[in-house]
């Protein structure tokens, strides 16, 4: 055949270790129809301060991969909620090759064709929170690639006809497929008039959607006679692809014929007529994929590229239990994003009937409805039983409706089908199940009410059990519960939500607690951050007594915003939120700064409101670029050192003397707070973790509130000299004032002069 080649990228993203789903990087591709290999090419490199991350430790990466929708993963082994099914997906490992490099390739043979969903993270980390900008962090970059090959103009067989083909000795094989449309319970594939050199020596494998594999439903033709594949409760409207295959070492050509009978569940005893006048029959798709073949709406050409078709005739019988039943549809009520319900028309009551099963479609849309929940709730009326013992069985399966033999109804498999099971009698009355991520398409339910007797479960009689049906569509399960927060997330085009758990819970749902905080916990950490902040009321009470009023103000206002923040940010239920968390979080870090600011230009013992100012300006702008930066925080604290760097050096040049003074000012004041507001800064930036952070922070505080303590300056003291003051005359008085206590410089236990003078 001819094979057409097809290359998808994708932008590197940043890898981050894993928490929960919402800390994964998604990616999104879209594998095209009659795909038989798509290669991943898996590029992971490292990277530091924009250079190659050659120094960078190596740290595993975790992918992986699903068809439909994006996989539902579990690598911390945590518990999933009640009810929860976990669809299955496959995960890969990439190790490293090179310092900075590292490159893994995954193929898929006849990959299913539509969405396929990435997902990669690193393993999770001991939660250091890291100061940003305090160093160069090691980037993990992961870009994955695509190569698919895909045949072309693959023959399409008609139900009732029959295809002719010649093998030649240097072909293997042979590809066709067939349109299965709705209300399809059985396809039979058949080879005949097989004529080769060793007997019929062909394989007939059959699969749905994609091109078949060695191990898709197989029959050896030399062995069975006549050589005939049925497959029962195919999947409705999908392709499924007939490969006719040569056994190995067969010399010469083989010919052979192939047809398909399509049998409609509605009409058992007949199989779908060969010529259909219309599209709308066999609701086929606009394309079939090959040159020359049946166009709709037009009637059997008499001749094809690979020999004479002509009609087949038509089985007169089929096995028991193909009927099918009428499928009632839902009314679909978009509310908000992955927030959809499915209404049933004349419900949320339906009857389910002694004889034969109720069945439901649920409709998801591609792509949209793939990122959240798919959720079922049954329950039973038990009034409606008259007595009996009754178990109404659910089954919920993909594409196709599960409606066979009772048996089936009980364990929701067949030998090709496999759904999810749910049941409900007068013991249990209610049964929910939840799909996280469910792929999209139609999904149908079947209720079926069977009685519970000595030799397992028969058909009830006369007794029509009625259940209430709710199916809906939510972003998280019960929304995450008290201790997870559902965060709505995208990778380019493609939405979905995931949980995001606190206070040690995890799981899919936040519902595990094996490592969760207790209330008691929870509360004292809370009083921990909070009651540290009283270590300010010592600076307060100091600047205050100093008559740093202005400096005292700053620091009440550390002191309320901190406490409230920390009060509000807490991860558990011991929250309490006077404002808004934002508010909050930018008073908190406003004054934190201001506290720095002020205490070091009161140090300079600078008095220009203007400084004040200033720095409430820079810190504001500050904090609104990037509240969490380091030099953008860094900077303005630098800036105010630098004014009293500068004032200090000035005053020892002027004085010809070190300022401060005195060696007791700095053994006794500066060298101890400047050393204890070092180890408060060296514990934030390298001790904090996520684990610690309650009582590091708190400590934090202490350091902080104690270190302004011993680095606020003490009341300057009145000059000794006092020069001429200009005088004022009041009242036929000279008023004699002291310059110093005008300003507010001399205690007043030391006022020289203060008298009234006799013009």
């Amino acid at each position: 055949g001819l094979f057409v080649t097809d290359y998808f990228t994708r932008t590197p993203r940043k890898l981050s270790p894993f928490r929960s789903f919402a800390s994964i990087e998604l990616f999104h591709f879209h594998i095209p129809e009659d795909t038989v290999i798509a290669v991943w090419n898996l590029i992971t490199f490292k990277e530091q301060g924009g250079t190659f991350g050659d120094q960078c430790p190596d740290r595993s990466i975790t992918v992986y991969f699903r068809s439909g929708a994006p996989s539902v993963i579990n690598p911390l082994h945590t518990h999933f909620p009640r009810d929860t099914a976990v669809p299955g997906s496959f995960a890969l490992t990439l190790t490293w090759t090179l310092p900075n490099r590292t490159t893994g390739v995954f193929n898929v043979t006849s990959p299913l064709p539509g969405d396929w969903f990435l997902a990669a993270h690193l393993p999770k980390d001991e939660g250091k929170i890291s100061v940003k900008g305090l160093y160069e962090e090691c980037q993990y970059l992961f870009q994955p690639q695509l190569i698919v090959q895909r045949l072309v103009n693959i023959a399409v067989l008609y139900p009732g006809y029959v295809t002719e083909q010649s093998m030649a000795p240097h072909n293997r094989s042979s590809l066709y497929k067939v349109f299965v449309p709705s209300y399809t319970s059985r396809v039979l594939v058949e080879v005949l008039r097989c004529r080769g050199a060793e007997g019929c020596p062909l394989w007939l494998r059959v699969r749905a959607k994609a091109p078949p594999l060695h191990n898709s439903t197989a029959l050896d033709c030399r062995e069975h006679a006549p050589c005939q594949l049925a497959l029962d409760l195919p999947f409705w409207q999908h392709w499924y692809y007939v490969l006719v295959e040569k056994h190995s070492g067969v010399p010469g050509p083989v010919s052979f014929q192939v047809t398909v009978q399509l049998t409609d569940c509605s009409r058992p005893s007949l199989a779908r007529p060969p010529f259909l006048p219309s599209s709308a029959s066999m609701n086929m798709p606009h394309s079939f994929g090959s040159a020359g073949g049946l166009a709709l709406g037009d009637s059997p050409p008499p001749a094809s590229p690979n020999g004479t078709k002509h009609p087949v005739p038509l089985p007169t019988a089929s096995p028991a239990g193909e009927q099918c039943w009428p499928v009632r549809p839902t009314l679909r009520n978009e509310l908000d994003t992955f927030s959809v319900h499915f209404y049933i028309f004349f419900g949320p009551n339906v009857s389910v009937p002694p004889d034969r099963p109720a069945v439901f479609v649920i409709n998801l849309l591609p792509v949209l409805d793939s990122g959240g929940v798919l959720n079922l709730e049954l329950r039973l009326n038990v009034s409606s039983l008259c007595g009996e013992n009754v178990t109404v069985f659910g089954c919920l399966n993909h594409e196709v409706p599960l409606t066979s033999g009772d048996n089936a109804s009980v364990t929701c498999e067949t030998e090709s089908l496999a759904g999810f099971l749910l049941s409900v009698n007068t013991t249990a009355s209610l049964s929910r199940l939840r799909i996280p991520y469910p792929q999209t398409g139609s999904w149908y339910l079947s209720l079926r009410s069977l009685c519970a007797t000595e030799h397992g479960f028969e058909p009830c009689t006369n007794v029509t059990a009625e259940v209430y049906l709710r199916a809906y569509l939510s972003p998280c399960i019960n929304d995450c519960g008290i201790y997870g927060q559902c965060k709505l997330l995208r990778t380019n085009n493609y939405l979905y939500a995931a949980c995001e758990c606190k206070a040690g819970w995890n799981g899919w749902g936040c519902t595990d607690n094996a490592e969760a905080f207790s209330y008691g916990f929870q509360l004292l950490s809370t009083l921990l951050l909070c009651l540290s902040n009283v270590m300010f009321v010592p600076p307060v009470a100091i600047a205050v007594r100093s008559h740093y009023l202005l400096e005292a103000a700053v620091y009440i206002f550390t002191m309320f915003f901190s406490t409230f923040y920390h009060a509000c940010d807490q991860p558990g239920i011991v929250v309490f939120c006077i404002m808004e968390y934002d508010v909050l979080q930018f008073c908190d870090f406003l004054g934190s700064l201001m506290s720095v600011w002020v205490t070091v230009i009161a140090m300079a013992r600078l008095q220009p409101v203007v400084l004040y100012l200033l720095g409430a300006m820079l810190l504001s702008m500050a904090l609104q670029m990037d509240r969490h930066g380091l030099w953008n925080l860094l900077g303005p604290s630098l800036f105010a050192l630098g004014i009293m760097a500068i004032a200090w050096t000035a005053r020892t040049i002027r004085r010809r003397h070190c300022y401060p003074p005195t060696w007791k000012r700095w053994a006794f004041y500066l060298c101890p707070g400047a050393l204890i507001a070092a180890a408060a800064v060296l514990l934030y930036a390298f001790v904090e973790t996520e684990e610690n952070y309650f009582y590091i922070h708190s400590i934090w505080h202490l350091l902080i509130a104690g270190s302004v303590g011993f680095l606020l300056p003490p009341r300057a003291k009145p000059s000794r000299r006092l020069g001429p003051l200009p005088r004022r005359k009041g009242c036929g008085y000279q008023l004699c004032v002291n310059e110093q206590e005008e300003l507010g410089l001399v205690d007043p236990a030391v006022a020289s002069i203060n008298s009234i003078c006799t013009s």
